[in-house]
């Protein structure tokens, strides 16, 4: 038996996809697997910002398209890069445990934290969501729009002469190049992307045999946490025009989850938290994004 694996072509998307395949031949050594390199929109059209080519899906709509297609068996993608719903005649599959869903700050030599930073200097990021709230924290520090993949936006901090940029703890970590991080950004000052850290394994909805092949990679309280990540990203409908993030976390079977959601331009900004059980986390998801939008609605 033979199984294609559709996954982008970068670097970290390769080696995200390798620790996938690497995972499933251990309880499946009698399966051959193949890794096909999918262009999205999203690898191609690399001069604009994010949200000026489209809304999400940018990254993965021609790898679903070959899933429905029958082209591959099984699509990985970065849990934060999926919207909100996906296409008919598709769906998740177990997920395995999560990275660091941190975001982090790679700087300039002679700084080691964000208070390192003196006023006015300059970060790079292509995020509104990262933008507004290093921006509530700091709103001294100018923000550059850089894209690119790890290694390119890391090389802009000398090229383009930037004090810093952010990027996620889950793609150094995953890609080897963790000694760039200069430091961590809390929760509490940048609450990640829904999902942020977690990948997404998706196949077709009818396939259960391929749902059994992977089903032993599963990671419950990372599932959890997606559930209630993504129930949030659902209730405000999220895109990539606005500054959106969620966190949850799990202590003692109870569940806390953290919601940012904004506007484009980042004059409202509303950040809430709620409590719940572990049980039912999709529906907790939803209720803070009731919450939330309430509130953004009378501002």
């Amino acid at each position: 038996m033979k199984i294609v694996v559709g996954t982008r072509g970068s670097k970290l998307a390769l080696v995200q996809t390798n620790w996938v395949v690497d995972e499933l031949k251990k309880a499946n050594p009698e399966i051959e697997f193949e890794v096909k390199i999918i262009k999205t929109k999203g690898d191609l059209v690399t001069h604009l910002p994010l949200h000026k080519i489209g809304d999400k899906g940018l990254f993965t709509k021609e790898i679903e398209q070959q899933l429905l297609d029958k082209e591959i068996d099984l699509a990985i993608h970065s849990m934060k890069d999926m919207p909100s719903s996906l296409p008919e005649g598709l769906k998740f599959a177990s997920i395995p445990k999560r990275e660091d869903p941190r975001d982090v700050l790679v700087l300039k030599e002679g700084y080691n934290d964000i208070s390192d930073l003196p006023k006015g200097a300059k970060i790079g990021t292509g995020s509104k969501r990262r933008t507004y709230q290093l921006l509530k924290y700091r709103p001294d520090l100018e923000i550059v729009p850089i894209r690119g993949n790890i290694d390119t936006r890391i090389r802009k901090i000398e090229d383009e002469n930037l004090d810093g940029i952010v990027l996620a703890a889950a793609g150094l970590n995953r890609a080897g190049l963790n000694h760039h991080i200069s430091y961590h950004l809390p929760v509490d000052i940048m609450i990640p992307a829904p999902a942020q850290g977690a990948l997404a394994l998706e196949i077709r909805e009818d396939d259960s045999n391929m749902e059994e092949i992977i089903s032993h990679i599963k990671d419950e309280m990372t599932e959890i946490q997606v559930a209630a990540e993504r129930g949030f990203l659902r209730g405000v409908n999220g895109s990539c025009h606005i500054p959106m993030g969620a966190y949850c976390e799990i202590k003692d079977n109870k569940l806390n989850l953290s919601g940012l959601y904004g506007d484009e331009e980042g004059n409202k900004l509303v950040i809430k938290s709620i409590t719940g059980a572990i049980e039912e986390a999709e529906k907790i998801g939803f209720e803070l994004a009731k919450n939330i939008l309430k509130e953004y609605n009378s501002l």
